[in-house]
């Protein structure tokens, strides 16, 4: 009678595969080397970045109503504060309905580390933002990375998290993915149409943004697994 197969030996920690690890090490693989482009002011990146933003911005001043439209979602509906405010909500949500005091204060601490990175950044890279001579929009503080794009990809990815971790039904689920989606990228995208930033500049929120959700959600699953 032979012996019964056991399958083969389980293999060494060290060999095993780590998406935590995967979902931390590629944004921020990709945030840094974007930062040393920039910083170091890479022609290729600069000269697209030229080339995008002079086409965009005489489409905006070709566009008037498109361009007010773009205006109205980047200062009310997807303005950093309108998702801090919201997050802020949901927070007060977990606290008062859920009882989950340390999840909410997570979410808080975090949008707060997220946008002091923010300011972080804006002020080592020091890059400047489009200048024009009929511009049809203005912003403060330097363009590295985009503040609105971040401060959106942040909270709508922890957002997203939170509903994946408590579950929703199916209809829920596409509904959010589907504004988080419409509001990451559509911030994104006025931003630029407005001539406020770069094209990378927005990338980078996006990147940066991505790497502080990761880490977040390695801490909470670390904290509460």
């Amino acid at each position: 009678m032979s012996p019964p197969d056991l399958g083969p030996p389980p293999r060494p920690p060290g060999h095993r595969h780590h998406p935590a690890a995967l979902s931390i090490g590629v944004p921020a693989l990709c945030s840094v080397l974007l930062l040393i482009l920039v910083g170091a002011e890479w022609r290729p990146l600069t000269g697209m970045d030229g080339d995008v933003a002079r086409t965009t911005h005489r489409w905006a001043v070709d566009e008037p109503g498109l361009t007010q439209t773009a205006r109205v979602l980047t200062d009310w509906v997807w303005d950093p504060w309108t998702m801090r405010l919201l997050a802020g909500a949901v927070a007060l949500l977990l606290v008062f309905r859920y009882a989950a005091r340390w999840t909410a204060g997570w979410l808080v601490v975090t949008c707060a580390v997220g946008t002091v990175l923010q300011q972080v950044l804006k002020a080592a890279v020091g890059r400047a933002r489009p200048v024009w001579e009929n511009p049809v929009d203005s912003a403060h503080y330097a363009a590295f990375p985009s503040g609105h794009a971040m401060t959106a990809t942040i909270v709508c990815g922890l957002l997203l998290w939170l509903l994946h971790r408590h579950g929703v039904s199916r209809a829920v689920w596409v509904w959010a993915v589907t504004v988080a989606a419409l509001s990451v990228a559509g911030v994104g995208l006025t931003r630029v149409w407005l001539g406020v930033h770069w094209v990378t500049d927005v990338l980078g929120g996006w990147l940066f943004g991505a790497l502080v959700v990761a880490v977040a959600v390695r801490v909470h699953r670390r904290r509460h697994p």
